[in-house]
This record gives C-alpha cells, structure tokens and sequence, in this order.
C-alpha cells in the first residue's frame, strides 16, 4: 500500500462523521500531526491511514 493522499485522507474522515481532533485520538497521533497530513505538509504514512480506515468502519454510521 502507497501513502495515502491528502483527498483520501480527508474524504475518509469526512465520511465517518469524524473532526480532525476526533480522527487524530482515534488512532494515537496529535491534532498538528493530522492537520499536517491533510494540509500535506507531511505523508500519512500507509500502516496509520490502513489503521484508520480499520477503526472508521467500526464507528461509521453506514455500518450501523
């Protein structure tokens, strides 16, 4: 799996119904560092976006 990009990541968010503070505590990393990958500035890497989307499914509404 390729880093993921800036669309992706914030789509996914979006999606889950997720703030970026909410999506930074749900897998571990610091509000800065979210506005850093969406903002890219940096590169989400792959394993963390991979264990977003892991996460967001067992929250998402649409899998409810």
């Amino acid at each position: 799996m390729t880093n993921p990009t800036k669309q992706q990541i914030i789509q996914t968010r979006k999606d889950a119904g997720l703030t970026q503070t909410q999506a930074a505590e749900l897998i571990g990393a610091k509000l800065r560092t979210w506005q850093d990958w969406e903002g890219e500035q940096r590169n989400m890497p792959a394993a963390k976006f991979e264990l977003f989307e892991l996460k967001v499914k067992n929250i998402s509404p649409s899998t409810a």
